[in-house]
């Protein structure tokens, strides 16, 4: 396994992990009162968005021919930054 398939790999296990965390808030957000239903709704479908773009990030990575792929690894590592900080913040509101 070269360097880009090892990192693409890492990358594909921690948008799994945070698209379970995801699910978990979309649960959170379904059983909160009305009140705070909307708001909640509206921070998952942000972070929903957000796996998207890190998605497509992860999909580009692997289209990336020989020694390219290192050109994308700054705006992969941004968005999957951009994710991560998002989902914990979430979840730090939806406690």
């Amino acid at each position: 396994m070269d360097d880009k398939d090892a990192y693409a790999d890492k990358l594909q296990a921690r948008l799994d992990q945070w698209r379970a965390e995801i699910d978990k808030l979309q649960a959170k957000a379904k059983e909160a009162s009305a009140d705070t239903k909307l708001t909640y709704q509206k921070q998952v479908d942000d972070l929903r968005e957000k796996q998207k773009e890190a998605e497509k990030k992860l999909d580009e990575l692997g289209e990336a021919q020989g020694k390219a792929w290192e050109d994308f690894k700054a705006g992969v590592e941004a968005a999957w930054d951009d994710l991560g900080k998002a989902v914990r913040s979430a979840s730090d509101r939806f406690s």
